[in-house]
C-alpha cells in the first residue's frame, strides 16, 4: 500500500508553527512527516530556517503515530557523522522507533556556512559513503575509533542507542549513486519520479529478504483560489525548476534569485499543481507510484494557507490518493 507523507518545510515556517502543522498532519491522517534540514531558505521570500533536529524532537513529543524522517541531512560538512549518529539515536528513542535518518551529499547553500569549502560531487559522495559507515558503527553502541580519508573518530560511543540502530535512507540521483549506496542503505530517496532509479537501487542491493521503501516528494500549491495558489508557488518555489545539478551548487538565496529571475508564474504552474483541483494533484502524484515509489511526501507551498490546507483539503486529498494508488 502506498503511504503518503507531509513535509515540514523549515524554509517557509517557524519552529512553533512546524510543530503545530505536524500535529495537524497526524490528525488529518498522514502516515509520516519528513523534515528538510537547512541552514538557509532557498529564497528570501521564504524567510525561515529553524534547526530541524530541535523541531523534530518537539514533534516526536507532540505526536503519537506519525513516522518521522530527515529529507535530507548531509552528514559530512556542517555536521560531523559522529554528531549525526548521536542525534539520530536520540530522536529514535524520543519517537519510540518512528524515525528514519535520511542522508544525502548536501547542498552548497547549507554546507558552505562552516567555511570548509564546497567539494566536487565525487568527493562529496566519497565523504557520504565514509560517513554512513561511521554512523552504522556508532549505532552498534560500541566504542568506535576511526581513521578514514575524510573523518576521524576518537574513542566515541553513542551511550543512548536504540536496539538495532536507526534505519537509513540515502538520496540517489543516477546510476553511479544508486549503485554505490544501494548496498549501504535501508531505503532509497529520490525527488524525481524516475522508475530506473528505483529499479536500479533495488537491483544493487544484496538479497536480504527485507523490502526497502522508496521515498519521494512532490510540491503542491493548494488553495481555493487558483490565482492565489500560482502567486504563492511563484514567490516561494520558482527555484524548484533548476534541478539538483544546479541547486546543489548555488551558495546563497541571492544566487537562487538570480538563477530563477527569468522564471514566469506560468512556468511554475506548469510544473507544480496549483489551485483547488484535488484530482489534478492526484494525477501529478500518480507519476511517483507508477515509478515504484512506496512513500510520497507532499509539500504544501508557503506558510500562508498551510493550516487551511490541513483543515480543509488534506483529508479529502488523502482519501482520493489512497483510492487511486496501488493497494499492494
Amino acid at each position: 500500500m502506498t503511504r503518503f507523507g507531509y513535509t515540514l518545510m523549515t524554509e517557509q515556517s517557524g519552529p512553533r508553527e512546524l510543530v503545530g502543522y505536524a500535529t495537524g498532519a497526524e490528525q488529518a491522517g498522514f502516515d509520516f512527516a519528513v523534515s528538510s534540514d537547512h541552514y538557509s531558505p532557498w529564497l528570501t521570500e521564504q524567510g525561515h530556517a529553524p534547526y530541524a533536529w530541535t523541531v523534530l524532537g518537539a514533534v516526536a513529543q507532540a505526536t503519537e503515530r506519525l513516522e518521522l524522517m530527515t529529507y535530507v541531512t548531509c552528514p559530512t560538512l556542517r555536521y560531523h557523522p559522529a554528531v549525526v549518529a548521536q542525534k539520530a539515536a536520540t530522536l529514535q528513542l524520543l519517537s519510540e522507533g518512528r524515525f528514519t535518518l535520511g542522508l544525502g551529499s548536501g547542498e552548497n547553500l547549507n554546507e558552505h556556512v562552516v567555511g570548509e569549502g564546497w567539494p566536487s560531487v565525487g568527493v562529496r559522495q566519497d565523504m557520504l559513503e565514509e560517513a554512513i559507515h561511521i554512523i552504522r558503527e556508532l549505532h552498534t553502541g560500541e566504542l568506535v575509533t576511526w581513521e578514514g580519508e575524510y573523518f576521524r573518530v576518537d574513542s566515541a560511543r553513542v551511550w543512548d542507542c536504540p536496539e538495532g540502530g536507526v534505519p537509513i535512507g540515502v538520496a540517489v540521483s543516477g546510476e553511479k549513486s544508486y549503485g554505490r549506496f544501494g548496498p549501504l542503505a535501508d531505503h532509497v530517496i529520490a525527488v524525481q519520479p524516475e522508475k530506473e532509479l528505483i529499479e536500479g537501487f533495488l537491483a544493487s542491493r544484496p538479497d536480504s529478504g527485507s523490502k526497502p521503501r522508496a521515498i519521494g516528494q512532490i510540491p503542491i500549491s493548494w488553495d481555493p483560489d487558483r490565482d492565489t495558489a500560482v502567486k504563492r508557488a511563484y514567490e516561494q518555489f520558482r527555484w524548484f525548476g533548476g534541478g539538483w545539478s544546479v541547486n546543489a551548487d548555488l551558495p546563497t538565496p541571492a544566487g537562487f534569485a538570480g538563477a530563477s529571475q527569468f522564471v514566469r508564474p506560468e512556468d511554475v504552474a506548469d510544473s507544480i499543481p496549483c489551485g483547488p483541483d484535488l484530482d489534478g494533484i492526484v494525477e501529478a502524484v500518480s507519476a511517483y507510484w507508477e515509478a515504484g515509489f512506496t512513500d510520497i511526501a507532499l509539500v504544501q507551498v508557503g506558510d500562508e494557507g498551510q493550516q487551511r490546507f490541513l483543515d480543509e483539503a488534506a483529508e479529502p486529498l488523502l482519501q482520493k490518493l489512497r483510492d487511486a494508488s496501488p493497494s499492494t
